[in-house]
């Protein structure tokens, strides 16, 4: 059965994807043991696989094949095909021959492409509550992960080709063990946000075996309509520019968060209200830690050379209009460089705006970082995710028209269901919502909370006193 729709749905709907996918919906059903069992067992054949490929390259190949001529790749593989059905090869599709055939555009277009590699990193961090030290194990097991995704396919890439059949059972094992790996933290996902009222609350149900059953069948059944309908390559590019988007906000909220001063808890804070209405009586005293005259005003000083050291909220702001400012011209950046080609003044715009993202972060790290001990620090800021941001959207430049498409019409679809439900029903949301008066009502007086007992002599000859000079006033 032909699904006729070039372009935007497959040719034919994959039966055999929504048959993989509903019995690794169901195996995540179970819980977590089981399905641990199963993508332990997939990835040590992978493994296997992917070890047997790189050695059996590495003992055939030739570094002759990096200064190939096309043109007799060309005559060889048509001269092969001439009593076949398969299409006649062009020197188009061949590149230039050697080493890097197409060049550094096609080195990017291919990065952008084969981005998926490094999907399920946020595995490692949905499950740091299961961790006894999440701050030390979470940078250990994601760093570590992508050294071996890195060394493994740049192995597979150098060795060149292996047996077909020993290729067909690995790729039927690392699709299941990366589909395996990016179901487990979608349904724990979306069942955090479905308990903090960011989606429908029905997907916040857990079953028996203290598993997110609804968020589970849901993702699954999600992912096995897209499986259907959409081709492989599509699905891989819209997951690609999903990724690069995902890591691109990581880079910037890291380089946001950083400048930001400490926020104290609730509780501190009602604790700082019960303390001043014990200790001020008419007096009015500093709620922002300076002196009467001593806040900081927006100036070109304070914006070059701050003089708190400490991270406050005026250098917290002139990091988040940097930052904001930053996105925008990157995104304008990768465009022009993608789409502008090499004209004189498309160059010229292209040194403008790279300058100017320097001078943002120039400012970006001219202000005071937090003093916050973490176990893990990205380090070098404001430059690492600076970079990060650059290379990641002008990555996502690299993808085709449609897979932007794909990617503008689920952003709609999220966009609806957060700005129809989500911002009602957000837990967030309530909290902003709450009056100060409402939280007013948890201070209780000052003789509750010394336990119902006389004040001090002092305080209370001091307010006996300033009685009578008020009594005699009137």
């Amino acid at each position: 059965m032909s699904i006729h729709a070039p372009g935007i749905l497959a040719e034919y709907p994959d039966m055999f994807a929504v048959l993989i996918i509903i019995t690794l919906s169901g195996l995540l059903a179970f819980g977590v043991k089981e399905s641990a069992m199963v993508n332990k067992v997939f990835t040590c054949i992978n493994i296997l696989v992917l070890l047997f490929m790189v050695v059996s390259g590495l003992v055939k190949g030739s570094l002759k094949n990096w200064q190939i001529d096309p043109q007799q790749v060309l005559n060889s593989t048509n001269a092969s095909s001439v009593n076949s059905t398969a299409p006649q090869v062009s020197a188009k599709t061949l590149g230039e021959g050697g080493f890097m055939p197409f060049g550094v555009s096609g080195v990017l277009s291919g990065a952008a492409t084969c981005f998926y590699a490094f999907v399920g990193f946020d595995c490692i961090a949905t499950t740091g509550e299961e961790v006894k030290n999440p701050q030390r194990a979470i940078p250990i097991g994601i760093v570590s992960s992508l050294l071996i995704c890195f060394v493994a396919y740049f192995g597979v890439t150098w060795a060149g080709r292996a047996p077909p059949t020993q290729v067909a059972v690995g790729s039927l094992c690392a699709l299941s063990t990366s589909l395996l790996g990016a179901m487990f933290p979608l349904p724990r996902i979306i069942y955090a946000m479905a308990r903090d009222g960011l989606l429908f609350s029905f997907l916040a149900h857990v079953s028996e075996r203290k598993s997110p059953i609804s968020s589970t069948l849901a993702a699954g059944i999600m992912s096995a309509v897209m499986a259907f309908l959409f081709d492989l390559k599509d699905l891989v590019d819209l997951m690609s520019i999903g990724t690069l988007l995902a890591y691109t906000l990581v880079a910037a909220c890291v380089l946001v968060l950083r400048y930001q001063p400490e926020q104290p808890g609730l509780s501190y804070q009602m604790a700082g209200i019960q303390e001043e209405a014990e200790l001020s009586d008419g007096i009015s005293v500093p709620s922002m830690g300076m002196l009467p005259g001593m806040e900081e005003r927006f100036s070109l000083r304070n914006m070059m050379a701050p003089q708190n050291p400490e991270p406050s909220t005026l250098s917290g702001f002139i990091v988040n209009v940097s930052v904001s400012v930053m996105s925008v011209l990157i995104l304008l950046f990768s465009i022009l460089a993608v789409n502008g080609g090499w004209a004189t003044l498309n160059l010229i715009a292209l040194a403008v705006i790279f300058a100017a993202c320097g001078f943002l972060t120039f400012i970006v790290g001219r202000q005071p970082q937090s003093k916050t001990q973490l176990s893990f620090k990205v380090p070098l800021l404001p430059f690492i995710p600076v970079i990060s941001m650059f290379v990641n959207v002008y990555l996502m430049m690299q993808l085709g028209r449609g897979t932007w498409i794909r990617f503008a019409v689920w952003m709609v679809i999220g966009f609806a269901i957060y700005f129809c439900y989500g911002i009602h029903h957000s837990a967030e949301a309530a909290a902003a919502r709450s009056s100060p008066e409402t939280e007013m009502r948890g201070v209780k007086p000052c003789r509750e909370l010394n336990g119902g007992g006389a004040m001090s002599p002092e305080k209370e000859a001091f307010l006996h006193d300033d009685n009578d000079e008020d009594n005699g006033d009137f």
